[in-house]
């Protein structure tokens, strides 16, 4: 399934924060999001998963009006892995990504067979099966972060959206999240910071300045040292990393 944005504009206490937005995120594609703090990017993606009701413009998950549709409807289909996910209660690691499989449920109707197996792939996919009986509360930022991606996948998205899903997270869990999500296959749209992140992972890059879209393309047409000046006000030299092969970064002010 692919995600499409019109002419998306965003008001909050009445300042424009996002402005004349249009972009595509092709199927089983994984589309990145750029930009400085207070660039918008938070503010779009929340309008995405209405948590943020836009003023104008329209959002699509293929045929499906993400915006005027029950919000029942709009989660058998499209998951989400924030920044924040703190809790005032307790549950276990298992349990919480079993609340993954609630858009699927009628009322009152109990977990089933599948519903648990769908909740151990999750939990395989993202090394948790030897904490799924641990307290949530008890866990680590990382921890925390991956039990949200097992919760997400456990629900079966076709299109998932991720806001700066790595943001204080060591370079393990970094890795670790990112190819998890990588390797389910879907479309996805993520907002990052790391642009070697962005590089590594995003088959095409949206760059947003001020609420608006100034570039788009490829990681190697977008991430440019005048493009990255532009938009976060530092010297960049870019490089090809011996490694990986991806691009390399260094910054100065």
């Amino acid at each position: 399934m692919k995600l499409s944005i019109q002419n998306l504009e965003i008001e909050v206490a009445h300042q424009s924060i996002v402005r004349q937005v249009s972009l595509e995120v092709p199927a089983q594609k994984t589309v990145g999001l750029i930009g400085a703090n207070g660039s918008g990017k938070s503010t779009l993606l929340r309008s995405i998963y209405k948590s943020i009701a836009p003023k104008k413009g329209t959002i699509y998950i293929d045929d499906i009006d993400v915006l005027t549709s029950p919000n029942k409807k709009v989660a058998k289909h499209l998951g989400v892995v924030g920044q924040f996910n703190e809790l005032n209660f307790d549950l276990t690691v298992e349990q919480m990504v079993l609340l993954g499989r609630t858009p699927h449920k009628k009322m009152m109707e109990a977990d089933n067979l599948y519903d648990f197996q769908r909740v151990q792939e999750a939990l395989l996919r993202t090394n948790l099966m030897h904490d799924k009986d641990r307290s949530y509360l008890s866990l680590s930022g990382g921890e925390k972060q991956r039990v949200i991606l097992a919760r997400t996948i456990a629900q079966e998205p076709k299109v998932m959206i991720l806001d700066e899903p790595t943001n204080h997270l060591d370079i393990r869990y970094q890795l670790e999240i990112l190819t998890a999500v990588k390797d389910l296959d879907i479309t996805t749209f993520v907002a990052l910071h790391d642009l070697e992140l962005t590089a590594s992972y995003c088959d095409y890059i949206y760059a947003l300045k001020n609420g608006e879209v100034i570039a788009q393309g490829t990681p190697e047409a977008v991430l440019t040292e005048e493009l990255i000046a532009e938009i976060y006000q530092v010297k960049c030299q870019i490089y090809q990393n011996p490694i990986t092969q991806q691009l390399g970064f260094h910054y100065s002010i």
